[in-house]
């Protein structure tokens, strides 16, 4: 389905007014609250669903035989963005949760992909390799309009995301020494301003690290690597300091996604072709299986607690 630009921001401006009343959660409770957004095989191809956090009231919300990937709620929770190749390339679209549709985002012959929203709703970060080199990071508003390069290098980067102020973006590149002919060689966490400047890396870990995602509060940061055989969900203070393993699985861990309260990560677990999204609480150690398949269940992305 497609909009012209003018329809298209009236839209997006209408899903992010008032249409879902986002709540506080209870600060006496620690029972997980709002709700998840994830990628299954289950029917099939890669869909996007959506459940609550004791894995139940399951909805396929993308609905498409094409690949559907990387969810990212609107903050208000009416919405939320991902990508397909739904039109023959992957662009980034809007799945509207109240109408049921998808409205294209972007539209170039470049791989777009992996958008994360602002906490303020107002913009969109997202990786792209149109510079012709490899995918970089790009910027834009949350209609898609102007566009911008974040980084513009070689080196492979993924998974950006934002700070809870807007200040700043974190993101993985790939730092591959000479001679390393492994199939992920090292991935380091950085970080930089939002407009791209003051890039500095924040890790100094062996094995390739990614993932990472600020906890609600901006005091830490969540994110993925391996610890031996496997990989597991670490989590470190906002500065890089004080990395320590909170999974310690036999399974290998992936896309930690913290909820909107702050004390609890949903996360993927699993090996070779089956995987299951699993909520834990960083503070006790106790993990909850949400899902129990023998597909694929993984890039879990925690919604905001609202009245829809």
């Amino acid at each position: 389905m497609m909009y012209t630009r003018g329809i298209l921001i009236t839209i997006i401006l209408v899903l992010t007014s008032c249409k879902s009343e986002v709540k506080t959660p209870e600060k006496d409770s620690n029972e997980p609250q709002g709700t998840i957004a994830f990628v299954s095989t289950r029917d099939g191809n890669r869909e996007i669903y959506i459940m609550d956090p004791a894995g139940e009231n399951l909805r396929n919300i993308s609905n498409n035989p094409a690949l559907d990937y990387g969810p990212s709620w609107l903050p208000d929770g009416s919405g939320i963005m991902a990508y397909s190749n739904r039109d023959g390339n992957p662009e980034i679209y809007l799945f509207d949760l109240q109408r049921d549709s998808a409205i294209r985002i972007t539209t170039h012959p470049g791989n777009n992909v992996l958008p994360e929203v602002s906490l303020d709703g107002k913009e969109i970060v997202f990786m792209s390799n149109r510079n012709g080199k490899s995918r970089s990071v790009y910027k834009m508003k949350i209609d898609g309009s102007d566009q911008v390069a974040l980084t513009d290098n070689d080196a492979y980067e993924e998974s950006p995301s934002w700070s809870p102020d807007g200040r700043h973006i974190l993101f993985t590149r790939q730092l591959r020494q000479e001679g390393d002919t492994t199939h992920a060689a090292n991935g380091e966490i950085f970080r930089m301003r939002s407009d791209g400047s003051q890039v500095e890396r924040i890790t100094d870990k062996e094995g390739y690290d990614s993932g990472a995602i600020y906890s609600p509060d901006g005091k830490q940061i969540a994110f993925y690597g391996p610890d031996g055989e496997t990989f597991d969900i670490f989590l470190m203070k906002a500065d890089g300091s004080d990395i320590r393993n909170i999974t310690r699985d036999t399974l290998d861990c992936y896309s930690p996604s913290w909820s909107p309260d702050g004390k609890w990560i949903a996360y993927t677990a699993g090996s070779e072709d089956q995987y299951d999204i699993y909520i834990i609480h960083p503070e006790s150690g106790e993990k909850r299986r949400l899902t129990n398949t023998s597909v694929r269940n993984e890039s879990p992305s925690w919604g905001p607690v609202t009245d829809r």
